[in-house]
């Protein structure tokens, strides 16, 4: 139930061409405090609800529960969100021996363009994609759940 993942900018859309998958991804946080988000999700057709805890230092691995809910549920759920839902779409790529789970998103947050990749420890070397920018693994302003609240269009820097 540890996430250890780490998050990259992404510098161009040559991972369209490379993507085994593409999903679109609509989610809303019933909180989005840092100590403990709640997260709705609606991916294709399913529903799910996580519960994220606090990173550590280094921003790469936390606390993570997942549990599948009907898309109807997660619907209902969504409608009850805090305000401002995260609208992207999700493009899975492999690179070397890890899948990218590369996301673009649209509505308030859109131009922005993210890749994470999860690792099963924290060192772990990766290959990286030649689309792949600089890396963002701990930034809070990064976290869809912050997204939410400041979405990328509102920044003054980093566009």
């Amino acid at each position: 139930m540890i996430e250890i993942e780490r998050k990259f900018l992404v510098t161009s859309t040559a991972f369209k061409e490379q993507a085994f998958k593409k999903t679109r991804i609509v989610q809303g946080f019933l909180n989005t405090d840092p100590e403990r988000t709640v997260r709705v999700r609606i991916k294709g057709s399913e529903g799910f609800i996580t519960v994220k805890g606090k990173g550590n230092k280094s921003g790469t691995s936390r606390f993570e529960w997942e549990k599948q809910i009907t898309e109807q549920e997660a619907q209902s759920l969504l409608d009850i969100c805090e305000r401002g839902n995260i609208e992207k779409i999700r493009y899975e790529v492999k690179a070397g021996k890890h899948i990218f789970e590369v996301d673009e998103f649209f509505g308030q947050n859109e131009g922005l363009t993210v890749a994470e990749v999860e690792l099963l420890e924290e060192h772990e070397a990766i290959d990286l994609p030649s689309w792949i920018g600089k890396e963002v693994t701990g930034q809070p302003n990064y976290y869809n759940s912050q997204l939410s609240k400041k979405p990328f269009k509102s920044w003054t820097h980093e566009k």
